[in-house]
This record gives structure tokens, sequence and C-alpha cells, in this order.
């Protein structure tokens, strides 16, 4: 018999950390979801982009609740190999003393499946379609002319090709590729973010309307409508902390490593990166960021970014012309290539975390068997990631029809990632009520708020989206068609599968993950 490829534990706590700063990614999502956020609306219709630094403040603080509950999983289960979530989900009820409880396990790992999938199969599709954004925002910079739909598709497809080929070679080339990334796309956002706050100091009269009044007016809240409206779309430029957590058979000591890296790239990602670039953001906002709507009108301010395609972008040839001599159109062009390469990155990222976790469904038998195979050279999983390649174009290929598309697909990730984040709370209080380490404050108080704060999110999708605007409406028509329709086909083939196999929903699974 050929021999059977082996993982290899590779990674140490620089690696492992790598890759999960490589998914959450800063110096990329100031580009891509400053137009998204700036463009946000309450219910009735109002703009809530003066709370987009507030909001981000809410989805960090449920990251970190969350962020805790997959550490304290990680740390009692370092054998979960690519399992992550999905292990934890099961072993969380199997190794309870108590046998009525194990008729759980299967239930809680597919349903814990279901949403990673949601989540990880939508969120490069996402990505994609940023790249082929930004790609198209940097060709008319440069021409005058803006690409078609058409073109920004294959734009869409090109890049997740050249990204699941790295993802193919093995994750040795991805870290690699993880740690340039994060060094460039970190040094670019601190550059950025000085010389916005730079522009306002040095400039105190070049504006007569100020976004934000000055750096408090910029933190604080303003409306609780509009923070939950804006959490619910910060949380896409913070998900990707738990992303190690598939990467425990490839690194080194997973015990102690993946639940430093869950923390640690959150810490310097979000805590760190993510205030002080939004922040800066945000405070040199001006009626001098100029553009039109999509109904040709001229607009000004916060309503300019909400109506750019790459507002940075602007914002960077605004301050490049005024503070830096002129050179205003090169700063843009050099930022855009560093977030075209952090979206690489992204990508990347997510396609080793999603493919893992539909191996480990599929070897164990709740997902098509074809998954479930490992490349003899490289030791990836090449059949989940080809299949995930193909759906994440399909994804991008709605996106980059409009911002209305591309809001609707991310909320789609997000419905997914709260429903995950939540189920893996759950999942923690759980585990750790009969250990003897059990701690009322790590493994009750904190999973129980991370829980909260998590439900309050999917029913501010519910409920913001659905009785919003026109567009907001059509957001959230997106947002459903894609999480009820692969709700639908995991439903049918877990049903279809039983039967075939004999196999009941609440019972004792017969292989462990």
């Amino acid at each position: 018999m050929a021999e059977q490829p082996q993982v290899k534990a590779t990674l140490g706590l620089t690696g492992a950390t790598m890759n999960a700063m490589a998914l959450i990614a800063p110096g990329c999502f100031l580009w891509t979801t400053f137009q998204l956020q700036a463009a946000a609306t309450a219910p009735d219709g109002s703009s809530v982009a003066s709370d987009m630094w507030a909001g981000i403040a809410f989805a960090l603080a449920l990251c970190f609740l969350t962020a805790f509950s997959y550490s304290e999983m990680a740390r009692i289960y370092p054998q979960a190999g690519f399992g992550s979530c999905y292990y934890f989900a099961e072993k969380a009820f199997l190794d309870r003393e108590s046998k009525g409880h194990h008729r759980w396990a299967r239930l809680a790992k597919i349903i814990t499946g279901w949403a990673a999938h949601l989540f990880y199969w939508v969120y490069p599709g996402v990505m994609l379609a940023f790249g082929a954004t930004l790609l198209s925002y940097i060709y008319q910079q440069f021409t005058g002319d803006a690409l078609s739909v058409t073109t920004d598709t294959i734009l869409a497809c090109l890049i997740g090709l050249g990204v699941g080929y790295v993802a193919f070679r093995g994750i040795n080339g991805s870290t690699f590729t993880a740690i340039m990334i994060n060094a460039i796309q970190l040094v670019t956002l601190v550059i950025f973010s000085i010389l916005a706050i730079a522009y306002r100091f040095k400039n105190p009269e070049a504006a007569t309307q100020w976004a934000f009044s000055g750096g408090w007016d910029v933190v604080m809240p303003h409306s609780f409508t509009g923070v939950m409206v804006q959490a619910t779309i910060a949380i896409l430029i913070l998900v990707g902390f738990e992303s190690c957590t598939a990467l425990a058979a490839e690194t080194k000591d997973p015990q102690k490593n993946i639940p430093r890296a869950v923390i640690l790239s959150l810490v310097v990602q979000g805590l760190f990166a993510y205030f002080f670039e939004y922040f800066a953001a945000g405070y040199m906002v001006s009626e001098k960021l100029t553009g039109t709507d999509s109904s040709g009108a001229a607009v000004t301010g916060m309503a300019a970014a909400a109506a750019s395609s790459a507002p940075i972008g602007d914002m960077a040839i605004q301050v490049g012309n005024t503070i830096l001599g002129g050179i205003g159109f090169g700063l843009m062009v050099s930022i855009a290539v560093t977030v075209v390469i952090a979206i690489f990155g992204t990508t990347l990222s997510c396609l080793n975390t999603a493919d893992r976790i539909s191996y480990a469904m599929a070897q164990d038998e709740e997902m098509p068997e074809i998954l479930g195979g490992l490349h003899g050279r490289f030791a990836t999983p090449h059949r989940a990631l080809c299949v995930l390649v193909v759906v994440s174009c399909g994804i991008a290929a709605i996106g980059v029809q409009s911002v209305v598309g591309l809001t609707g697909i991310s909320l789609a990730s997000n419905f997914g990632t709260f429903v995950l984040y939540g189920l893996t709370c759950i999942w923690t209080i759980v585990a750790f009520a009969e250990r003897h380490e059990r701690n009322m404050v790590r493994h009750t108080i904190i999973p129980v708020l991370g829980l909260i704060a998590n439900i309050m999110m999917l029913v501010a999708i519910l409920y913001l989206y659905i009785i919003g605007n026109a567009d907001a409406v059509h957001e959230a028509e997106i947002c459903f068609a894609i999480a009820g329709g692969w709700a639908l086909i995991s439903a049918l083939y877990v049903v279809v599968n039983s039967a075939r196999k004999g196999r009941s929903l609440l019972a004792v699974p017969g292989r462990a993950v």
C-alpha cells in the first residue's frame, strides 16, 4: 500500500500567530471596509458613520470574550488537529461523565460545522471581491476608465487561483507569506495613520467642516443603533484570531502555543492596529474629501467616503498632495499595492482554515468523503481546497456587482461568524462543567457574556437590516439566501447520509474527529 501523507508539526508561537494575524489584516481592511462603514445607515436611512470607531470597539470586546473561549478550548484539546471548533463541539459532550450528554455530540458538531462553513467558505469570496474592486480602482486612477463587472469577476477568479496555489503548496510557504505580509501592512498602517493625523494638525484651517469635532468625537458612541449597525460590519475586520486553532496538527506544543496565538493575534491587530488606524482616518475626514454619489450629485466628507470605491486611496492622495509636496498619487499607489498583498494573505489564511475543517468533517463522514484527501507531497487537503476556490469565486461574482452585493455577502459571512462564535462560547461552558480546573469567571461568566454579545449581533442583522431602506433589505436578502441555501444543502446531506449509513442524529458518534 502507498504510504499515507504525514502532517508535520513545524509551526511555533510566531508561526501560529502570524497565520492568524494574516487573516485579521488591518492594513487590508482599513482600505476595503471603510467605504462600507461610511455608507452604513440606520433603519430610518440616516448615516451612522459617526459610530464607526465605537462599533469597532463593541465588536472587539465581543471578539476578546470569544477568543478567550477558543483559547481555553484549545488548551484542553490540543489534539484537535484540523478540526478546530468542530472538534471542540463533539468533545465537549463526549468528555462529560453522564452518558446522557453524549447523544448531543453529533448534533453539536454538525451545527458547528455548518456555521464554520458559512463563515470560512463565504469569507474568501468576500476578500476576492474586495481584491477585484481594488484592482479596478487602481486601473481607473491610471486610465480614467472603469472596468466592467465581467472584468472584475475575472480578476477575482484569477486572485482566487493564485491564492489557492500557494495554499496547495503547504503551511510553511503560507506562513512565510503571512510573516512578510504582516510586516508590510503594519509598517504601511503606521505611516498612513501618522500622516492622516499630521494632516489635521498641520492644516487646522484647511477645512471648515471636519467630520468629527475632535479626537473624543471620533471615539465616543453617538447612538446605540449606530454602534450596533457598525458592529455588524466591523466584525468582518476582526475575525481570524481563531483560525490558528485549525493548525494544531502543524504546530509544535499546541497546548501552549495555540491558546497564546489566539489572544496575541487579536491584541496586536485589533487592540493596537485597528484602534489607531480608524481613529486617524476618521480624524482627517473633512469637506475637502470630495466625490459624486450614484446619482451624480457632488458630495463631501463622509458622504464622499461612502460614495468612493476606495476612500482611503482618495485620502492618501489628499494627504500626499497637501503635506508631502504633491506626491499624493504615488502615495496612493504605494499603499494600494500593499493592500493588494494584504488581501492575498488574508484570503490565504482563511483558505488554510476552511479546507482543514472541511477535511476534518469529511474524515468524520459528515461531509462528502472526496473532501477528505491529503496531497501526497504537500500533505494539504487539496480536494477540499479546489472546491473551496470554486465556491469563493462564485461568491465574489456576487460581491463585485455593487456595494449592496458586497455588503450582502459580507453579512452572510458575518452571520456565520456570530453563530459559530456563540456556539463556541456554549461549548466552553459545557466542556468545563465537570472539569476540576473549572473557574466561574473564565469558564462561565466570560463565555456567557460572549454568547450574549454574539446573540445581540445576530439580532442586529435580523432586525436592523430587515426594517431598513431598500438597499439594506436587499443586502439582508442576499445574506439570508446564502445562509439559508447552505443550511438546506447541509440538512439534506445529513439526512441522506445518516439514512444511508444507519446513523442517528442523536446518538454517540461511532468514531472521534
